[in-house]
């Protein structure tokens, strides 16, 4: 387990850190990509990897768990389909195997995080106080 930090923002969780690093890696990657690819595949990858971090921000400031919730749950499902992209690129050559699996490794590492993120805002719904401002153990 890592240290205990204070999060007050959805800028402070470093699963979102992580999430907005590989989108950028992602979208220079993307604009390499043939020129037929560029607002297919391209543009597809660059918006569901963009969205896997921005639910993240969208939800943050909401006051129901629920809510905050519902956006990681979004984040996976964008997770997914990213992932797919990422495997039609290398399919079709876009990518090379190193940087598909470097990727997917650190896109399934976030994914674990996630889930932590997940946890936690499950197991303080569940004891019914509030949740940003705690400390939040991150991987």
């Amino acid at each position: 387990m890592g240290e205990k930090e204070r999060i007050e923002s959805f800028e402070d969780l470093e699963v979102y850190q992580k999430l907005f690093e590989l989108h950028l890696e992602i979208n220079e990657s993307s604009l390499q990509f043939p020129k037929h690819e560029l607002y297919e595949l391209g543009s597809q990858i660059r918006r569901s990897s963009n969205s896997i971090p921005a639910n993240l921000a969208e939800c943050w400031n909401n006051r129901h768990n629920n809510i905050y919730l519902e956006g990681i749950n979004r984040a996976f499902g964008e997770y997914q389909e990213t992932l797919h992209h990422l495997q039609v690129a290398y399919r079709k050559g876009y990518i090379t195997k190193e940087i598909y699996v470097n990727y997917r490794e650190r896109y399934e590492e976030c994914a674990r995080m996630l889930r932590g993120l997940e946890s936690a805002l499950r197991r303080w719904k569940a004891r019914g106080d509030g949740w940003r401002g705690y400390e939040y153990e991150q991987e």
